[in-house]
């Protein structure tokens, strides 16, 4: 005979009928194996919406993934958690226009940027970042920041418009001044103002905050102790900017 002779395919060995299809067993093994990932799915996209409930009253002092990770494996961190009424508005004002002056219009997305970031992806030109304060904040409460940040991506939009439906404008503030990152360990705005300036968050002037602020992209390579020239160019436009910020910062009155 010519050639070499076919394999002999053993159905049982591969789980098929005669007729070469799943056997029975193994489909409903197949479904009960995709149940159980809907289930581990659905759980974990309650957890945050539960959350969120749980973090409405004032006296709730949320913590973010960060801050677990640190205490996870023993480094620890300083967090003194601050009423917003207790923070130099000029502080809210200059985090408001470094890092999404249309919070008090948007409903947790800003769409006019996410449109702008779509746009310049499918031309090829490099992106710039998009992320409003309420998607920081679902990032640092409930996610995490890499590896996978395009997956998370996907997470943290309909998470923030979520968040954003349940919360006060005022509120998301405050639990974003109290979780974010202003140094290796600092979290928060008072851990922020008393390890950099060596003032409570209400004593911060103008130019502290300006500086404070433009830290908050990259935390752990800026020090807004120790600004270079570009952050304190950069401080000054911003200082500039929540001098008048005016109706910008209206939902936080």
């Amino acid at each position: 005979m010519d050639g070499l002779a076919e394999p002999i395919v053993d159905l049982e060995t591969e789980g098929l009928d005669m007729a070469g299809r799943p056997k029975r067993g193994n489909r409903i093994g197949l479904k009960r194996w995709a149940r159980r990932g809907i289930a581990v799915v659905l759980v974990l996209a309650l957890i945050p919406a539960v959350l969120t409930f749980l973090y409405l009253p004032w006296f709730v002092h949320p913590v973010s993934t960060l801050m677990l990770k640190d205490l996870a494996t023993f480094s620890g961190y300083d967090r003194r958690w601050v009423s917003i009424d207790d923070v130099a508005p000029v502080l809210a004002n200059s985090v408001i226009m470094s890092e999404d002056g249309q919070f008090c219009f948007h409903r947790g997305i800003d769409l006019g940027e996410l449109r702008g970031v779509v746009d310049d992806a499918l031309s090829g030109e490099m992106t710039r970042g998009a992320s409003t304060i309420t998607m920081q904040t679902v990032k640092n409460l409930y996610l995490w920041s890499r590896p996978l940040g395009s997956v998370r991506k996907v997470v943290e939009l309909p998470l923030a418009l979520y968040f954003d439906a349940v919360m006060s404008k005022r509120r998301i503030m405050e639990i974003y001044l109290n979780i974010a990152e202003w140094g290796p360990g600092i979290y928060g705005i008072e851990a922020a103002a008393q390890h950099h300036f060596g003032v409570s968050a209400k004593q911060l002037s103008r130019r502290q905050a300006a500086l404070l602020a433009v830290t908050l992209p990259n935390p752990i390579a800026r020090n807004p102790a120790k600004p270079g020239p570009g952050l304190r160019r950069l401080a000054s436009l911003i200082e500039r900017r929540a001098g008048r910020s005016g109706a910008y910062v209206s939902c936080l009155q």
